[in-house]
């Protein structure tokens, strides 16, 4: 196994104990943890904490490790713009280049999307929802929109796809979807993109709302505008 492959490895696996929240925002990393854990020196891991600190997923501590980054609800809107504005370009460029193939299987996705939808499988629900995103971002075949979305995707990801629902938003959410794949089918460039746009300022209101209210409900000695989130 070469350096490069297990520094690779590395920080994906790495990667995605911050974007499932295994520690707790403004935790400290546990090196020690983390190093037996994964199976490697504290040198590769601090090589991979300095890629994901780059990322905003934890901040470096001088002479003190790293510590899981929280984001304030300043940032959890400009990430959801971003991806909004990333999602609305992957929309065009999907509408234009999408193969049978790729359609097809984002149907299929929809498809079980809808019967979780309807049963109140929450879990299923977002692993579709969330496959059916990437893979309209991948139908793009534009590789520097695939990177910068994976980046972006990744600060809000936990959020995004494991945020609590009303059944008012839950409806509305599938309901756009439901456009999603129309305009899809159609091919329909503007309508895809416009309608990613408004689904991700959708999700961002509801999610900011919750957190808001959530901060405000907090003991005064906690509220703080960097609660909102780890990411």
């Amino acid at each position: 196994m070469t350096k490069t492959f297990v520094h690779a490895t590395l920080l994906d696996e790495l990667r995605e104990v911050f974007v499932q929240g295994e520690i707790a925002p403004g935790s400290k990393v546990p090196e020690a943890m983390l190093c037996e854990r994964f199976a490697v020196s504290r040198t590769p891991l601090r090589e991979a904490l300095k890629v994901l600190a780059a990322e905003g997923h934890v901040e470096l501590l001088p002479n003190r490790g790293a510590r899981v980054r929280q984001l304030s609800l300043d940032e959890v809107e400009g990430l959801f713009s971003v991806a909004g504005a990333l999602e609305a370009l992957a929309g065009e460029q999907a509408a234009e280049r999408i193969s049978r193939e790729e359609l097809a299987e984002i149907r299929a996705l929809h498809e079980r999307m809808y019967d979780a939808f309807q049963r109140r499988d929450r879990s299923t629900y977002y692993e579709d929802n969330r496959a059916i995103h990437e893979a309209i971002v991948r139908a793009t075949r534009n590789p520097v929109l695939l990177s910068q979305y994976a980046v972006v995707n990744a600060r809000i990801r936990r959020i995004r796809f494991n945020s609590p629902m009303t059944e008012e938003i839950w409806e509305r959410a599938m309901a756009e979807h439901d456009g999603m794949l129309n305009a899809l089918s159609r091919r329909d460039a503007a309508s895809l993109a416009g309608i990613l746009k408004t689904h991700l300022k959708n999700k961002c209101e509801a999610i900011v709302k919750e957190l808001g209210a959530e901060d405000a409900a907090a003991p005064p000695r906690r509220q703080r505008r960097g609660k909102a989130a780890a990411i």
